[in-house]
Order: C-alpha cells, then sequence, then structure tokens
C-alpha cells in the first residue's frame, strides 16, 4: 500500500510563495512594485502646475474620459462603419472603446460564417486596424479583449490539448464494511464534454466513511483511513476489499479537458476553446495564436499609438468537476512541502459542490492551501505572463480577476488596471478588496465594467447608472468602462440595430447599447464630462484609506464586508480597503509615523477579525502573524476581534506550527499598539484609545460615502449620499450636516469642484482648527461632490486670504468678484459671523415670491422604426399643457420615446431688478435633460437634482426658458416590436416637473 497521508513537508519550506515570483521579477527590473510611470510624471513641475490650474478639471482631459465596451458581431465589420463608429464616440465625450466579440442576441448561427467573418480572422483583424487608426486620428484609444466573448479562448486547441481548461471529475462506489470491489474503476459521475476524448486516471483511493465529519451536503470521512489503491489498479479494473471497520468509499479521479467554449459561441472555425488559466501552456496558447493571426505590422504600429489595454473578463471556469491543471500536484507540494493526493477528497467537487469532508478544521485548512496554490499559479503563469507580453506590445493588461476561490486582492496588486463590475458585484466592498491590491501596489486606476442591468435594454436610464456609479467611485473606482456600445448592423435584426445582449432568450436582455440610436446621445458629452472630471480627481495624487482590514481568504465579488466597519464605521466617516497575506510582502508593507504604505494609502490602523469565508474561524498564516508584529514594533496600531489565544494556522500546520503561532500571536497582542476586543461593537473605542481616527467625521450617522486622494499637499475629497448596496433597505434619503475633513496643509481653504459644470469655487462657509475644515454638506439620494483643501490661490482663486465665514443666518454664502456675499430665497436680515470674530447682518429686500410653471408648449420627435433596421423616422406632435404629466398619461405620446422641448414664457414685473437670480427647479425629469434662458444654454444639468441657477439671465419683461428631454427607448419598442420588448412596463417619461422658479437675493457682505 502506497499510503500519502504520511508525507512530511520539505524542512526549510517557505509557505508565503504567491507574488514570490513576481516580486522576483520586480527585482530583475521586469515588474516596478514601486510608484507607477505616472505617479512619476505626476510629480513633475509641470504636472503639479496643471493641477493648481482650473483647467486640469474643467477640461480633465481625454486620458480619464470614460469607456465604452464597443461588442462587435466577431469580424462581421466594415471599415468604414468601424471608422464612424470611433467618431460618435469620440464626439460624445469618450476616450476609448474595448473590442470584444459578442453577440448573445443571435440565435440564428447561419447569420455568422465564423469561416469568413470569425473573432481573429481577417475581417476581424481588419477592422481593428480600422478602429487602431481612426482612433490614432481621434485622439483615444482601443482596448482589445483577450478572446472571443470570455473567458479567454483561442481557435486551434481542441478539449484533448495541454493549452485547453481541464477538470478533475471523480467517481465512486461505497463498500459495506468487508465489501469488495471488482471490475471497471469507478466511471466519473458526470459525463464528458462533447469533444473530450481523452481522460487519465489520475488516482484511486478508499476512505472509511465517519459521519461525524459530514455536513448536511457532504460525506464525512476519516483523514487517517485514506489508502492509495492505484498500484492495484491493472488494465482499468480494480479488485479490492473493504476491511470491516467501516463503510468505505472508493474514489476515482480522472483528469480531462472541461470542453468549455466562449459564451455564446461559436466565434470561430475551427472552434475556440477556454484555455487553461493555471499553465505556461494555456497562456502561450493564447499569445501564439495573437502572433500568428492578429499582429500584423499595421497592428503592432498602431497599438504604439492608440492601443490602450489587453483585457479580460472574469474567470468563469465552468465545470461539473474540480477546476484542474497537470501541475497542481507539484505545485503544491512546493508551496506547502506535503502530497495533495491523499488530500484530494476534502477539495474534489460535484457539480460545483463539495463531495467530502474530513474533520472541520483539517478540511478547511486543506482547502485553503488548495485554493492559495491555485492562485500561485493563475498570478504566475497567467496575469504574470499575460501582462509581460501585453507590455511588451505597448499595452497595460486590465482584468477582472475574480470568479473562482482564488485571492483576487493579491491579483490586483498584479495587474496594471483590475476591474470589477457593477452587476456582479454584491456592495462596495467588492471593489474595496480590489483596491486594496491597487494601491499597496502603487498603481492608479481601478475600472469598472458600469451599467449593466438584467433586462435593461432600451429602458435604462442614464440617471441609474449615476446612481449605481456614485457609489462605486466612493469605494475607490475611478475608471468607467460603460456597457455598452454595440456595433450598428447585423443582417435579420430589427430596429434600433444589433445589439449585443438583445433579444436574450426571447426577451428584453443585458446591459445597454448606447450610441446614436438612443434619442439621449446628443444630451450624452454632458455625461461624460462629469464621469470625466471625477475620473480627474479620483484618479489624482495618491488614494488614502483609513483602515486596512486583512483577509486570509483574498476572494471578492462575494459581497462579504468587515465587521463594524461596513455597518457602522461607514456611516459615521470610516473608509477601509482590504488586504491579504501577499500584500504584507511587497515593497510599500512598510511602516512610518503610524502609516502603514506611508507613500500609499497610508492606513492609519490594520484590523483583522476572522475568516469569514470559513465560518469565522480565528485563524492566520504563521508568516502573516510575524509580518503583523513586525508591522505593529514599527509603530502600526492593530485591532483584532475574537479569541486570538486560540488561533490555528490557515493552512494544514507543519509539526509545532500551531504552538509557534500562538506564541508570535501572543507577542503581538502584548504590544501596545495592539488591542483585542470581544465583540465587534468595542471597535471603535479601541480605535479611540490608539489615537486613530477618520479622515471624514459628522456628528450623526449618515448615508454619506466618501473617498479621499491627495496630491502636492492637496486633499481632494470625493463625497456622494448613498448606501453601501443599492439593494439596502430604507432608501437613501436627503442629507444636508456638516462634514470635518482633515487636511494635509494647515492653512488649506476649501474649494467646491462642480463635476457637471468643471467650475471650482472657493468655500465661504466653514471652520477649521489646525489639521480639518468643516463644512456643510447637503446632497440628493446619489448625489455627488467634490470638496478639495489646499492653500489659497489655487485653481485661479483670487481671495487669497480674506476673512470668511464661520456661521450664516443666509441660505448660502459666497465668494464672488464684489466679495464675500450672503444669498437667500426671501427678503429679510441675515446675521452672518466672520472668522475674525466680527459679525455682521446684511438685508435683502424686495425678493420675489415663488412662482410654479405649470403652461407649456411641448415639441416631440417621436422616434420610431425606419425604413432599414439602423434608420429611424421622426413624427413631430406639438402640444399645450396647462400641466405637466408624464407621457405615459398623456393620450398622444403614451408608447412614445424620443426628444421633448418644453417653452414656457416668465414675464418678470418692475421689482426685478439688481441683486436677483434664480433657481430653476425641474423636479422629476426622464431621462437627461439640457436648460436653456432666453436663448442662453446653460452649463450640463446635475442629472441627479436638476436645480440650475439662472444667475443674472433674467431680465425685467419676457422670458423664455426651454427645457429638452431625452428619452430611452422602450415605450416605443414596447409597440414596435412586443415579441421581445412587450412584457416592459410603460414607463414615465418627459418633463413631470414639478417646475418652480425660486428667486433669490444677494449682497455683499458689509
Amino acid at each position: 500500500m502506497n499510503d500519502h497521508s504520511a508525507t512530511h513537508p520539505s524542512p526549510g519550506f517557505r509557505r508565503r510563495t504567491l507574488l514570490g515570483a513576481a516580486v522576483a521579477t520586480a527585482a530583475a527590473g521586469a515588474l516596478d512594485w514601486g510608484a507607477p510611470a505616472v505617479a512619476a510624471a505626476d510629480a513633475s513641475a509641470d504636472a503639479v502646475i496643471e493641477r493648481f490650474n482650473a483647467d486640469f478639471f474643467a477640461r480633465p482631459g481625454r486620458a480619464v474620459a470614460p469607456k465604452f465596451r464597443w461588442w462587435w458581431p466577431d469580424g462581421l465589420v466594415q471599415p468604414d462603419e468601424i471608422r464612424r463608429e470611433i467618431d460618435q464616440i469620440a464626439d460624445a465625450g469618450f476616450g476609448g472603446a474595448e473590442i470584444a466579440a459578442v453577440h448573445h442576441s443571435v440565435s440564428d448561427t447561419s447569420v455568422l460564417d465564423t469561416e469568413r467573418h470569425g473573432w481573429g480572422g481577417a475581417a476581424w483583424v481588419a477592422g481593428v486596424e480600422a478602429a487602431l487608426s481612426q482612433a490614432a486620428r481621434r485622439g483615444i484609444t482601443v482596448d482589445l479583449t483577450i478572446g472571443p466573448s470570455w473567458p479567454a479562448a483561442v481557435p486551434g486547441i481542441t478539449p484533448d490539448s495541454d493549452a485547453a481548461v481541464k477538470e478533475l471529475a471523480y467517481g465512486t462506489v461505497t463498500l459495506a464494511p468487508g465489501g469488495s470491489h471488482s471490475g471497471p474503476v469507478p466511471a466519473p459521475v458526470y459525463a464528458a464534454e462533447a469533444g473530450v476524448t481523452k481522460q487519465e486516471l489520475l488516482l484511486v483511493q478508499a476512505a472509511r466513511v465517519d459521519t461525524a465529519n459530514s455536513t448536511r451536503k457532504e460525506t464525512g470521512l476519516a483523514q487517517d483511513s485514506v489508502r492509495d489503491l492505484t498500484p492495484a489498479v491493472k488494465d482499468g479494473t480494480l479488485d479490492w476489499t473493504a476491511p470491516v471497520d467501516g463503510t468505505y468509499v472508493l474514489i476515482s479521479y480522472w483528469v480531462r479537458g472541461s470542453g468549455q467554449t466562449p459564451e455564446a459561441g461559436p466565434h470561430t472555425a475551427p472552434a475556440a476553446y477556454v484555455v487553461d488559466h493555471f499553465s505556461a501552456a494555456g497562456t502561450r496558447a493564447v499569445t501564439d495564436f495573437w502572433e500568428a493571426h492578429i499582429l500584423t505590422p499595421a497592428v503592432r504600429r498602431l497599438l504604439k499609438v492608440s492601443g490602450g489595454a489587453l483585457f479580460e473578463d472574469s474567470i468563469e471556469l465552468e465545470t461539473d468537476g474540480l477546476q484542474w491543471t497537470p501541475g497542481l500536484p507539484e505545485a503544491f507540494e512546493k508551496h506547502t512541502g506535503r502530497s495533495l493526493l491523499p488530500l484530494l477528497p476534502a477539495v474534489v467537487l460535484g457539480n460545483s459542490n463539495q463531495v467530502f469532508a474530513f474533520e472541520a478544521t483539517a478540511t478547511r485548512q486543506i482547502r485553503h492551501d488548495f485554493w492559495e496554490t491555485v492562485s500561485t499559479l493563475y498570478n504566475q503563469h497567467h496575469v504574470t505572463a499575460l501582462r509581460t507580453w501585453a507590455h511588451g506590445l505597448g499595452l497595460e493588461l486590465r482584468a477582472q480577476p475574480y470568479g473562482l476561490q482564488t485571492d483576487s486582492i493579491a491579483s490586483a496588486a498584479l495587474l496594471d488596471i483590475p476591474e470589477g463590475e457593477s452587476l456582479g458585484f454584491k456592495n462596495l466592498d467588492d471593489y474595496r478588496c480590489l483596491a486594496g491590491g491597487r494601491d499597496m501596489a502603487g498603481h492608479t486606476v481601478l475600472s469598472c465594467e458600469a451599467g449593466a442591468y438584467a433586462g435593461g435594454a432600451y429602458s435604462t436610464t442614464w440617471q441609474k447608472f449615476l446612481r449605481t456609479m456614485g457609489g462605486a467611485y466612493a469605494a475607490g473606482v475611478n475608471q468607467t468602462v460603460v456597457h455598452g456600445f454595440s456595433y450598428a448592423e447585423l443582417p435579420g435584426v430589427d430596429w434600433p440595430g444589433y445589439a449585443a445582449f438583445t433579444p436574450y432568450k426571447g426577451t428584453a436582455g443585458y446591459g445597454e447599447s448606447w450610441g446614436p440610436r438612443h434619442a439621449t446621445w446628443k444630451h450624452v458629452p454632458d455625461i461624460a464630462g462629469c464621469l470625466s472630471r471625477v475620473h480627474r480627481v479620483l484618479q489624482t495624487g495618491r488614494a488614502r484609506a483609513d483602515v486596512a482590514v486583512f483577509r486570509q481568504t483574498g476572494y471578492s465579488a462575494t459581497g462579504i464586508g468587515a465587521s463594524w466597519f461596513t455597518a457602522s464605521g461607514i456611516t459615521s466617516g470610516w473608509t477601509h480597503q482590504f488586504l491579504s497575506g501577499p500584500l504584507l510582502d511587497l515593497p510599500s508593507a512598510t511602516v512610518r509615523r503610524g502609516r502603514l504604505a506611508p507613500d500609499g494609502p497610508a492606513y492609519k490602523a490594520l484590523f483583522v477579525e476572522g475568516d469569514f469565508f470559513y465560518g469565522s474561524s480565528i485563524t492566520l498564516a504563521l508568516s502573516d502573524a510575524r509580518a503583523l508584529l513586525r508591522l505593529t514594533r514599527a509603530g502600526l496600531p492593530i485591532v483584532l476581534l475574537g479569541a486570538w489565544d486560540t488561533v490555528v494556522p490557515s493552512g494544514v500546520p507543519d509539526s509545532g506550527e500551531t504552538d509557534e503561532l500562538r506564541s508570535v500571536v501572543a507577542s503581538l497582542l502584548a504590544e501596545p499598539l495592539v488591542r483585542r476586543v470581544a465583540d465587534k461593537t468595542a471597535v471603535p473605542t479601541a480605535l479611540a484609545e490608539l489615537g486613530v481616527r477618520p479622515d471624514v467625521r459628522y456628528a450623526t450617522s449618515s448615508t454619506l460615502l466618501n473617498f479621499h486622494r491627495v496630491a502636492d499637499g492637496v486633499d481632494y475629497y470625493y463625497l456622494c449620499n448613498g448606501k453601501h448596496a443599492e439593494t439596502v433597505k430604507p432608501p437613501v434619503a436627503a442629507i444636508d450636516h456638516e462634514v470635518t475633513l482633515s487636511r494635509t496643509s494647515g492653512d488649506g481653504v476649501p474649494y467646491l469642484l462642480d463635476p457637471w459644470s468643471g467650475r471650482i469655487e472657493r468655500i465661504a462657509r466653514y471652520t477649521e482648527d489646525e489639521d480639518t475644515v468643516t463644512v456643510r454638506v447637503a446632497l440628493q439620494p446619489a448625489q455627488m461632490q467634490i470638496v478639495a483643501i489646499g492653500r489659497p490661490g489655487l485653481f485661479g482663486d483670487r481671495h487669497g486670504n480674506r476673512p470668511h465665514a464661520v456661521d450664516s443666518e443666509a441660505e448660502r454664502v459666497r465668494f464672488t468678484e464684489d466679495g464675500l456675499t450672503v444669498r437667500a430665497s426671501q427678503s429679510g436680515t441675515y446675521r452672518t459671523v466672520l472668522s475674525q470674530g466680527r459679525t455682521v447682518r446684511t438685508t435683502l429686500k424686495d425678493v420675489p415670491a415663488v412662482t410654479e410653471l405649470t403652461a407649456w408648449q411641448l415639441h416631440v420627435e417621436d422616434w420610431r422604426p425606419g425604413p432599414t433596421a439602423t434608420r429611424t423616422t421622426v413624427v413631430e406632435h406639438d402640444l399645450d399643457l396647462d400641466a405637466l404629466l408624464p407621457w405615459s398619461q398623456i393620450p398622444a405620446l403614451a408608447d412614445v420615446s424620443g426628444i421633448g422641448r418644453y417653452r414656457t414664457t416668465v414675464t418678470l414685473g418692475e421689482g426685478w431688478s439688481g441683486g436677483h437670480g434664480a433657481y430653476l427647479q425641474l423636479g422629476t425629469v426622464t431621462d437627461t435633460c439640457r436648460v436653456t434662458v432666453n436663448g442662453h444654454r446653460l452649463d450640463p444639468v446635475d442629472q441627479i437634482r436638476p436645480v440650475v441657477d439662472l444667475g443674472g439671465l433674467l431680465r425685467q419683461g419676457r422670458n423664455v426658458i426651454e427645457v429638452e428631454v431625452a428619452t430611452p427607448l422602450a415605450n416605443r419598442l414596447r409597440v414596435s416590436d412586443p415579441a421581445v420588448y412587450g412584457g416592459l412596463a410603460r414607463a414615465a417619461y418627459g418633463l413631470m416637473g414639478p417646475v418652480r422658479l425660486v428667486p433669490y437675493g444677494e449682497a455683499r457682505i458689509g
């Protein structure tokens, strides 16, 4: 009997290998773990001057503009149309597009001839060349997905190839005590997928059933009973009699290709198969195909000019068995010092579920070691190899490093640009996992696949999109890849053109297909400008977070948060990110002046709790415990939640490792900057005792979210009124309260940066002490605001060290060209306290009353199917309205989608003179809108809070106010294509109000 369970770990083995290869590569010069090149440029004198110039925000540039996920029906595209669509994307203010071969909406495979128009073929490459060349002319970038659809796949391999994705399938037979098996080795429980012709027997084992180890779904086994029967297998058959000491199971393990193909194929001829993401052979198959078939001399040259990033979607390796690669046993032994084979019962999967289990602690430790090994292979053979290859082409590597039980936090640290997604992520902590990896590695960008909604095709509003993204930016996202923009044409499709995800199984599909087919497209530059300005601020300088939350298991896309911080800390201003063990090996993992990664996120404390992914078990790797001890002795405060005197190793321990771990943890707990708490409610007290406080504070619980960045002594705060997850009840309400913000510069003053208009205004009412500034923040649900704190004179500010207001009875205090002014919507005398202690009173006279605007002339462009799928017919309607109603309640407009232009006249009497202005409150609008007053088009409207300041545009006498509203297409599609969209509810479109003209008086403080 060959019993591997007695194998002992190799002497001197170092467990931490996850990022070891990458760090070694960095030392050799292939990977810079320090500040990336963009950061070095950011520190130049010219960059500093640029940031202090208001134009850095008003005109942020293409480099930070949002991108589109651009869906092509494989290679069935025309270069002229490709160039036209690049122009459309650039004209709308977007900075790039990611070419993705996706056609989930195409059920008739005869429409796409993969021989002539498959992904990676001549037609597809010609389209790529056209896209890159036109992008170069327009100053935008083009990203390329690694293969057709997802996961990564290429033609030219078969399911049996070494490079193809693998699975470990199992078969089993149960034997009564003393029972015998004589015959073929148990066949796999699940049949192989089509195209899989080979499977190799890896191992046959027997193990005694132990019901004490059983769970609701898993059959318990006695670990010490596992024995290897493989030597007894002859010509595929096995004769074996079980001992009489209990029931036994025979388990066979078979290695074979999983036969997985990319989503919604076929995309190529021959068919593309998913590659092995855990072996060098799998990645080499990808790069070899690109080198041979895609990277023409023209493409290579153009990539250096307009290429952006190589992109890979999430790791959606789907199999009925266990994800596998032939090198796993060797890698596991190298990583842990022990054999994987006798431990296989604890990790084998059936239909994505665990099948067997040993004793609970041992099972958890085995599974931890297994997936940590898989992470090592994924990061080494896939992420690092692809990144190195992409860099050689002048591209960055952007990827979604989640989908399996791998350490996505560590993977995020390796990627040039990690990416999350608004559809698959459960809440904001999923983004904070990737942000921790990004910021510890010194990178800048965290991207988001944004705005995909189930059943949202042609009914998604930009308002919904903004509500989704508002919170994501507060979690560290600073690049938006909008989902998405579909290529216009495909034979057989209906109006308004080809859409990648709709119809989907016969009904309205996922996401949107933005572009000129939408009535809102003419307003989209306003959206793009706002997002670009948010990105500009959130890519400036270095991110800051209050606390690092340590994770023993670095999953993301799980929705699992952090004790106290997620539920309570966020509501009082705290910010946090997640770290996993490998990040503690990075060069940035040092402490200076009490901050972890002082030149990066500068965490003020580290929080450690039980492993949420394994029943909150109190576990820690010995190497991580030593790292924590090193960090706190260097001055880092640490808070531990739970019974840490009973800590056990995360993985299977070596001899004596548990005792050594507990000794290190005992030393850790004895350190003066360490606090252990038994209950999560004690976390804030422990932090206070350690002198740790958040950068953002407010007196009462709030739905305000924040993100902080620092550049050249200027603090940038992104603020949003949102919640940890969109689905959290009750809904977010409006907020209006004071917020205290930490400042890096002792003489820093606050500025308000409006992402919609691009204007920067010195805030005139605030209080301050040595290291904080307190401002008033009033936001509607999902509304965002940006505050910068820096020296007087930034951004073209000319107010120097003038006194400011610390309190006022007026609604607003402002710095204007006339000096310090107060503004209010009612007549009266208003008391204001100035910063030097003086109290002044300002009288505002004869402020006109509020007027509700109810009578409108409405001209509607009714968008309908045209003579072809990509042509739109416009039917015009003119109506006089005595009251504002949604179009769905106006018989002539009930099923109309398009553009409505509302026009009304306001006559202002002799009382309207100098010192008066007005706000125009639009109330409810669906979807996008623009406002024109007396022929002057105003700055872009905040689409979440559509209130515009008319300033001095109104005059005595007749004034014309026009509101242009654009809607989604769903109401028209409900009736023009009822077979697909008839299930959509008729939506309320248009300007619904109430629309109010709210005059205000404004006067200089005497």
